[in-house]
């Protein structure tokens, strides 16, 4: 990792709203002024990690991430939310954080990381087939 570039857990409301710009280029229904209480809320009562990728003090990337356990595959990470910024993708920031998770989840002893990804997003599923992700399943859903 370059000299320059970290990681974070975004923790305090200073670091959740750095994360804002970058998060709602993928979460555009989330109103601005709405981020930082649903983060917080989803943190207090579900669990919710952010972690971000910050060059020379930017943010570049994002993960919106949470422990869970299944019956059928046990101890998992899900990433709710991972997206790089627009204005650099291709820049190996996605790869770096999507490998920190990985070993975020190895260290909290989970066994897997499952996420899920629209299917209008067939750039991003490149990445992910590259970073050998497979599909195990499909998602259904139903507007209530």
């Amino acid at each position: 990792m370059p000299p320059d570039v970290c990681i974070i857990k975004a923790v305090t409301d200073e670091q959740i709203l750095e994360t804002r710009d970058v998060m709602r280029q993928l979460r555009p229904l989330v109103a601005v002024e709405a981020y930082l209480p649903t983060v917080r809320r989803m943190m207090e009562s579900e669990g919710y990690q952010l972690a971000a990728v910050v060059d020379q003090g930017v943010v570049r990337a994002v993960a919106g991430y949470r422990f869970m356990e299944m019956l059928y595959c046990g101890r998992i990470m899900y990433v709710d939310d991972l997206n790089t910024d627009d204005r650099c993708r291709s820049a190996g920031y996605g790869k770096l954080l999507l490998d920190w998770l990985k070993s975020e989840a190895i260290a909290s002893g989970c066994g897997e990381l499952h996420l899920d990804s629209g299917v209008q997003r067939q750039q991003t599923h490149r990445f992910y087939f590259r970073e050998r992700l497979t599909i195990s399943a499909y998602h259904f859903q139903v507007k209530l």
